[in-house]
């Protein structure tokens, strides 16, 4: 924006500059083979960046409310993402190929666990400190986006593993990284990014659809609306936005019905989880 508009007063930029800028972002996006879409994603950015620009000059009174040239531009719509719920030879097969391969398969073993268990983004695993475990109860507190803040339930033997992997490699202090290399320093995304690499070396399929940590949020979630609904999904997902059905107003789960919904996937039972006949499921006799 600064490179095409530098020259211009922000009052005298109109829409079709706006559009000339957000096609030449499209032509010139960077080609990824796994998930490039015709610079698709490069296009609504350059509208969603100038509307938050424009709209921050119209709170700052440089330009008339309803004059944003940035408005008057449609953002392309987003397609539908291509993740999806890994089937169970899939899980098989990467779990055991990341826990016969590698420099580290300690780590990789409970990151892919982790993610399993609590459908957690990579920033969830990455900010989880020693304090945010509490191994007693089966519970880690989760940082994500949007400045979220949840405790979700984890089983018993992911917190004692957890314990000890953080314990055996320097984490000491209530504020220290959980999650750490051989060498006791904190974990990187970087290692997602090698993980997903080797597994791709040894699993094709993996790099031919690009598979990363994320699909086990898609699988895990999957499993749990599957089987438990749409109320407990969402709260077991961490979502918080108020946009969808008026009846999300009252299907909210609390944590007990997530614990519950994890001692079934997990086949572990968990301390706080409320029995099925309390959710509403029927057991078998």
């Amino acid at each position: 924006m600064v490179d095409a508009w530098g020259d211009l007063p922000v009052d005298q930029i109109t829409a079709t500059d706006v559009e000339a800028l957000q096609r030449d972002c499209v032509t010139h996006a960077r080609q990824r083979q796994r998930n490039y879409r015709g610079g698709r994603h490069a296009g609504e950015n350059v509208i969603t960046a100038a509307r938050a620009y424009f709209r921050r000059a119209i709170d700052d009174g440089i330009i008339a409310t309803g004059t944003s040239p940035a408005h008057r531009v449609a953002k392309p719509r987003r397609l539908p993402s291509t993740r999806r719920a890994l089937l169970p030879w899939e899980m098989q097969a990467i779990t055991e190929t990341a826990r016969t391969t590698g420099n580290d398969v300690i780590l990789d073993s409970l990151l892919l666990r982790l993610h399993t268990e609590t459908a957690c983004r990579r920033g969830g695993a990455l900010g989880l400190r020693l304090m945010d475990l509490d191994a007693q109860n089966g519970l880690v507190l989760l940082r994500e986006k949007g400045e979220t803040l949840r405790w979700q339930p984890i089983t018993l033997r992911l917190a004692r593993h957890l314990t000890e992997h953080a314990h055996s490699r320097g984490a000491r202090l209530p504020e220290d990284e959980l999650l750490r290399y051989r060498n006791g320093r904190p974990m990187t995304s970087r290692r997602y990014d090698h993980l997903w690499k080797r597994l791709g070396e040894h699993l094709p399929w993996v790099a031919t659809q690009g598979i990363t940590s994320h699909w086990l949020r898609h699988t895990t979630l999957t499993w749990v609306e599957r089987n438990f609904g749409y109320g407990i999904a969402r709260a077991y997902a961490g979502h918080t936005d108020n946009t969808g059905p008026a009846t999300t107003t009252y299907i909210k789960a609390d944590l007990h019905a997530v614990a519950a919904a994890l001692a079934v996937l997990t086949s572990e039972p968990h301390p706080l989880a409320t029995s099925l006949d309390d959710l509403g499921f029927a057991t078998t006799p």
